[in-house]
Order: C-alpha cells, then sequence, then structure tokens
C-alpha cells in the first residue's frame, strides 16, 4: 500500500507542474494580475505580493494532510504531500535558483538549471500581462537546453 501512496505522491507533484502552469497563465496573467504584477517589475523586493499566491497552493495542502493523517495517513495526506514537495521545489527553483532571493546555489553551471533560468528570463522580458511565454517552472522547453548545451560547450573552448 506504501508504493501506491508513494506513486500518488508523486503523480500529484507532476501534475502540480500543470496546475501551475495554467495558474501562472490564466490566475496570474490574467484576473489576479494585480498581485503579480509585482512580480515583474525589474526592481524586486525580498517581499511581493505575488508570495501571496503561495498561501493558494498551501492551504489545500495542509488541509489535506491534516485530515489524512487523522484519518490514518489515507490517500489525502500524500496529496497534500506532493503538493507540499511541489511547493518546496517550486522555492528552491524559483525563489532561491532563478531570482537568488537568498544567496545559495548563486555560481552553478548545471545545464539544468541554465535553460530554467533562460526560460524564466525569457518570461519576465514581457513586463505586462499579455504576450507572455514560459508559465512553467521545473519543465523546460527542449530548445533552452539546446541553448545551455551550446554555452556550455563555448564556454569549455575558451
Amino acid at each position: 500500500m506504501i508504493a501506491l501512496y508513494l506513486l500518488l505522491t508523486l503523480g500529484v507533484f507532476v501534475v502540480m507542474e500543470g496546475i501551475t502552469w495554467l495558474t501562472h497563465k490564466y490566475v496570474m496573467h490574467g484576473f489576479m494580475w494585480y498581485f503579480h504584477r509585482d512580480h515583474h517589475d525589474p526592481a524586486h523586493k525580498m517581499l511581493e505580493k505575488n508570495d501571496l499566491f503561495f498561501l493558494i497552493f498551501a492551504t489545500p495542502s495542509f488541509l489535506l494532510m491534516l485530515s489524512g493523517a487523522g484519518a490514518g495517513f489515507d490517500w489525502r495526506f500524500f496529496t497534500g504531500l506532493g503538493i507540499m514537495l511541489y511547493g518546496i521545489a517550486y522555492f528552491l527553483v524559483h525563489d532561491v535558483l532563478i531570482h537568488q532571493r537568498f544567496s545559495w546555489f548563486r555560481r552553478t553551471d548545471n545545464i539544468y538549471f541554465r535553460a530554467l533560468r533562460k526560460a524564466h528570463k525569457v518570461h519576465h522580458k514581457h513586463l505586462g500581462k499579455e504576450e507572455g511565454e514560459c508559465f512553467g517552472m521545473l519543465f523546460v522547453p527542449l530548445r533552452y537546453f539546446r541553448e545551455a548545451i551550446v554555452y556550455k560547450k563555448n564556454l569549455h573552448k575558451k
């Protein structure tokens, strides 16, 4: 049974990328742009109105884990766990690695991380809510991997 719950947790983690993409494109760049706008301001602050979106994802995760734990750690707990693990990954990738709100991992030269940064930089080149691209977080379009590989090869030739 534990293997099934771990598979559920992993599945929820993967599905969260799609939910994040949809939420980012249609909610953050849609009717809740007011809260997301400051995130596209080139002069980033330590705290942004955009950080309130954390609650949108953390609340159901917490409630699912709480109710699932109270029922003997059923499927709800592991669904909430998958959402929470994605949230942790999102924080580490988006806030720490990409926007470098904390001084961890500043000098990484990993191809995947370089591709992530490039895709996010392309997303942020649009200061308005329209004409955006690259709304996901962990799954990066292949063209950015190709660019990161070419960059790394050229870097080592010098």
